[in-house]
């Protein structure tokens, strides 16, 4: 991904529900990608989803007086 795809991708995932990043991580994990730059992206995809998903875990946990 270049650097604009990320942004976007970035600014995606600040916006998007749970349900929209979760789909969004199944179709990462079922896409048959054959090139190396291609499973590189699928890759920062997965990594960057998963830091949104703990993010917004932790942020749950401090706002129920968890953390």
């Amino acid at each position: 991904m270049d650097k604009e795809a990320i942004k976007a991708f970035i600014a995606w995932l600040e916006t998007a529900s749970e349900e929209e990043i979760l789909k969004r991580r199944d179709q990462a994990l079922s896409a048959r990608v054959s090139t190396r730059e291609g499973k590189s992206d699928v890759r920062l995809a997965l990594r960057l989803i998963d830091e949104e998903l703990i993010a917004r875990l932790d942020l749950k946990r401090v706002e129920h007086g968890k953390g």
